[in-house]
């Protein structure tokens, strides 16, 4: 148990590093990051390796840290909001991943249904934080924001993140279901 918790503690710190890396690859340039939705890569990947505790954790500090570290996302609002949104997806990815890990198609079913949860919890935590900003947020600015801005992003997660985690599942290297190593 001991050496799997020390796995889980050091996968999770791998992870938390290329969140806060991976979206350098667009240059900082914010349409292809917004595109993309790099750091979301990291976070799938950590909650269907280490496990939904692993994979909220990481995922909710990922954005925060991002913002003070490389001024990329905004703290406030954007930071703040993302937190929300992909401690969601870690914590889904995971819990969703270990109970479908023997069906067919488990991953897709684990990433989709976190994709959608999170961007639920996206726009409720941006509907709160513009309201009393005094901004309307409209359930166009949702559907934009969440999934018509995102479409690239969601397509390259759904390619990206099962093609690493099949690999990862073949060596071995899954901490998810394997809690007696």
């Amino acid at each position: 148990m001991k050496k799997t918790t020390t796995l889980k503690t050091v996968y999770s710190a791998f992870f938390l590093s290329l969140a806060l890396l991976l979206p350098l690859l667009t240059g900082q340039i914010k349409e292809i990051g917004k595109m993309l939705n790099l750091m979301h890569v990291a976070i799938f990947l950590c909650g269907m390796v280490c496990g939904s505790f692993y994979g909220a954790l990481i995922g909710f500090i990922a954005p925060l840290l991002r913002a003070v570290t490389f001024g990329m996302p905004i703290l406030f609002p954007n930071a703040v909001v993302m937190a929300f949104e992909l401690g969601v997806y870690g914590f889904l990815s995971g819990l969703l991943y270990k109970l479908l890990y023997n069906l067919k198609g488990g991953i897709y079913i684990s990433l989709a249904v976190s994709m959608l949860v999170g961007r639920l919890v996206w726009g409720v935590v941006t509907l709160i934080v513009w309201s009393f900003m005094g901004d309307a947020f409209t359930f166009a600015l949702f559907i934009k924001g969440a999934f018509i801005d995102s479409f690239i992003g969601i397509i390259f997660h759904l390619i990206l993140v099962p093609i690493v985690i099949t690999i990862l599942k073949r060596a071995g290297l899954l901490l998810i279901n394997n809690e007696n190593k």
